[in-house]
């Protein structure tokens, strides 16, 4: 029996409050997907594994998975890893057009995961896996042992009989053309696959399911995660400064913002000082290099390219590595032109490059009381600070 591991991590995470969705968030100098991905990659009865991830997170997907390669020496085959599907709009379409990728390997068998429950043990897919020996559907659930009430804006009405009910976990496990005729007929959304299949007449067993299986949801469920993975947290601070001449033109591009003025920078790329600097401050609390080294100004493909090219590839080196940059600080240095009135919109547009809340950003700016070269009005520094943490 060829069984397949569909592990769906599409969702957008909005109950968690971050702005990187919770299957790309740091977990034990990992990330919570590839947690989830360990487990089936190191499963003898699992022959390949597919993720299904949102249209928008290529990015976010490669970064996280960036040391798969390395963990064959710990025996796992991601060899086995077939390239992420685009998931929908709802669960149940991203689950379908997992399916419909895996068709093409024709398996007999196949468990569908959250990424969002990161410590799958290799003993409930087991189970999971010698249920569907005798019924075509099998999953995981914990019986309800606390009282149920049911209430309405926080005003309780009527206790809920708990006799019967239970908390339905993943991997779903499922007999593949079952479960894939059943999606393809399904109309709508569902809680979950079980529902599909239940809606399509297939007969399901229970097997017990384990405490420790839970699903992030929250900011609390990350909170607890990391610390049931433990270890010391590896915080680094990493600092940049960066310089540009004033030359012809009538703008400045100061952290991703157009300042009209009366002269422009002069640079290789846009000559962004502020978002320079930031690079280099990501790099070097990555102990990475400079910005130099990964953006040479004698190569002709950086010429007047975007500075968020550069301070979004420091961030993803920072994600590959399992770490969250939790600050930036840019100190902007000039006489003029005034930063004061725009230090909003920089503050907004180095949060869009970076994916990090813009209460997390602080752009300020000083003078250098007509002191040296930026006092005496021939050009802009930038001094900026990043903080990464890595649980």
């Amino acid at each position: 029996m060829r069984t397949a591991g569909l592990i769906v991590a599409a969702g957008r995470g909005l109950r968690l409050g971050a702005p990187t969705p919770k299957q790309y968030q740091p977990l034990g100098g990992s990330t919570v997907l590839a947690h989830a991905l360990r487990a089936f990659l190191g499963h003898p009865g699992v022959a390949i594994v597919r993720v299904v991830i949102h249209p928008d997170d290529r990015r976010l997907y490669d970064a996280a998975l960036d040391g798969l390669d390395a963990e064959r020496l710990a025996g796992l085959d991601a060899d086995r890893l077939g390239p992420p599907v685009a998931g929908g709009a709802t669960r149940c379409a991203s689950v379908l057009a997992g399916l419909e990728a895996l068709a093409q390997s024709a398996p007999d068998r196949v468990l569908i995961h959250d990424a969002a429950r990161p410590f799958l043990s290799g003993r409930l897919i087991s189970a999971v896996l010698d249920a569907l020996d005798g019924v075509p559907a099998a999953f995981p659930a914990l019986s309800v042992v606390d009282a149920l009430w049911r209430a309405t804006g926080g005003a309780v009405e009527a206790p809920v009989e708990r006799a019967d009910l239970w908390r339905a976990q993943t991997p779903q496990g499922f007999r593949f053309p079952e479960i894939l005729a059943a999606h393809r007929g399904h109309e709508g959304d569902a809680a979950d696959d079980v529902a599909v299949a239940r809606a399509a007449g297939l007969a399901v067993r229970l097997v017990p399911g384990a405490e420790e299986n839970y699903k992030i949801t929250t900011a609390a469920d990350l909170d607890k995660a990391r610390r049931s993975v433990g270890g010391a947290m590896d915080i680094r601070t990493g600092n940049g400064f960066d310089v540009h001449a004033f030359g012809l033109g009538n703008s400045v591009t100061l952290c991703g913002v157009v300042v009209p003025f009366d002269r422009g920078l002069v640079g290789h790329s846009d000559a962004d000082v502020g978002m320079h600097a930031l690079t280099d401050a990501i790099f070097g609390a990555l102990g990475e290099g400079d910005i130099g080294h990964w953006f040479p100004p004698s190569d002709p493909q950086w010429k007047g390219v975007d500075s968020a090219v550069f301070l979004r590839k420091a961030v993803e080196r920072a994600t590959a590595r399992r770490f969250a940059v939790t600050h930036l600080d840019c100190t902007l240095i000039c006489e003029a032109p005034k930063i004061g009135p725009h230090a909003g919109a920089m503050r907004a547009a180095l949060a869009a490059a970076t994916a990090i809340e813009p209460d997390r950003i602080s752009v300020k700016a000083t003078t250098s009381e007509r002191l040296g070269f930026t006092g005496r009005g021939e050009g802009i520094a930038a001094l900026a600070t990043a903080t990464l943490v890595r649980p």
